[in-house]
């Protein structure tokens, strides 16, 4: 367990402590930050915010509008459509592979940060108790804010019924789940210790920046991202470990992705 007064990145990790790590510049890292948000959640930022504005100046409220998280590629065409999702799911998680570079150049690891299979049991135990919270919470907030007109009706996963939709809702669940922590958390939580941010500023930061790709579901799920982002950064700093938040990110994208396939128009209470 790390010292809550410091990040985790202050404590040496088994990948580095043999190889002791160069001194930092602060103005390349700053400039490396900047590439990898560019290349990931930070465009992703933008683009939902872009997209937000444009629900905003429709006619209708939001919750007459609908947003899906994933769609078809090639209607009409199953095997099309499949190599595209799969296609997808890998050129999105090229970003973390970046990130596994950059720490590695830089004489650290992905045990840097906590993404490694060295705690199964931990990671798996705690990834299923923050899920669970977290799940349940974000429903809530989503249900209430619908129904408040501050958020979009939110269609999980439009497929239309091909024998593989829930092999490929799994992959994308699990691509969210690494995308976003490995590089939200874990990532940006070391690097901004690094440059000198202290630890609260460094995850309210990432926290405002999870609220903000998720713009384009609505105001409502704005605020539950922020609330989730400063859980999960809390949870990161207390424990120095990103692959419980991968696991707890993972199982509420698949329960939220088929739960949607069989759940949304059989109960009256959920949206859809």
């Amino acid at each position: 367990m790390t010292d809550k007064t410091r990040p985790p990145s202050s404590e040496p990790s088994a990948a580095s402590s043999s190889s002791p790590t160069a001194p930092v510049d602060r103005r390349l890292l700053r400039w490396e930050v900047l590439c990898v948000l560019a290349l990931s959640v930070g465009a992703a930022a933008v683009s939902a915010t872009i997209s937000f504005v444009g629900v905003l100046t429709r006619p209708g409220s939001l919750a007459e509008q609908t947003a899906s998280l994933v769609r078809p590629r090639a209607l009409d065409r199953p095997w099309l459509d499949l190599s595209f999702q799969l296609y997808a799911v890998a050129a999105a998680l090229v970003p973390v592979l970046l990130v596994a570079y950059l720490l590695r150049r830089s004489g650290e690891s992905s045990a840097t940060i906590g993404f490694d299979l060295r705690r199964p049991g931990f990671d798996l135990a705690g990834g299923a108790a923050l899920a669970a919270a977290i799940g349940a919470g974000g429903l809530v907030v989503y249900v209430v804010s619908w129904h408040l007109g501050l958020t979009v009706t939110i269609t999980p996963s439009a497929l239309e019924g091909n024998w593989w939709d829930v092999p490929v809702l799994v992959l994308q669940a699990a691509k969210n789940g690494v995308l976003e922590e490995v590089i939200v958390v874990g990532y940006l939580l070391h690097r901004l210790g690094q440059l000198g941010w202290t630890p609260w500023r460094a995850v309210l930061a990432t926290s405002v920046l999870r609220a903000f790709y998720h713009l384009y579901q609505g105001v409502g799920m704005f605020f539950g991202n922020l609330v989730m982002g400063l859980v999960f950064g809390w949870f990161y700093l207390r424990h120095g470990r990103v692959m419980p938040l991968v696991v707890a990110h993972t199982i509420i994208d698949i329960v939220a992705f088929v739960g949607s396939v069989y759940l949304i128009g059989r109960l009256d209470w959920l949206p859809g």
